[in-house]
């Protein structure tokens, strides 16, 4: 089962594709569209041209996931838009905002943590 941690790095594309391509060739739009290498554990999702369907893949060291959510009513209200860029970076808490068909831009929620040693103020302890 795929896990998606907080240091999971996550990038939505702006664009939309063609819900007929599978692994392969989703991995080819990460690739070619998005000039990013599908093999480095990112986890990419997509959307259809109506708005009503997500697809994601990602890579686990051994293989590709790939999982789809289709809502059976509405579509999803929130994609980003307006934007050059090719992808948008997303956290996994507006991730999982965004799967349940909600504004992942309206979150509010706690900062990143940071580790210890990456805070020269703080003195670690051993």
């Amino acid at each position: 089962m795929i896990q998606v941690s907080p240091q999971m790095r996550i990038l939505v594309a702006v664009d939309t594709v063609d819900f007929r391509k599978g692994i392969d060739g989703l991995a080819r739009v990460c690739r070619e569209r998005l000039a990013e290498d599908p093999f480095q554990g990112t986890l990419f999702v997509f959307r259809n041209r109506r708005g009503t369907a997500l697809k994601a893949i990602c890579y686990d060291g051994q293989g590709f996931w790939l999982f789809q959510k289709r809502l059976s009513r509405s579509k999803f209200r929130w994609w980003p838009s307006g934007t050059a860029a090719l992808a948008r970076q997303m956290a996994v808490h507006e991730l999982t905002v965004l799967l349940w068909n909600g504004d992942p831009g309206r979150v509010r929620a706690a900062p990143p943590w940071k580790t210890l040693a990456s805070n020269p103020g703080i003195a670690m302890r051993r």
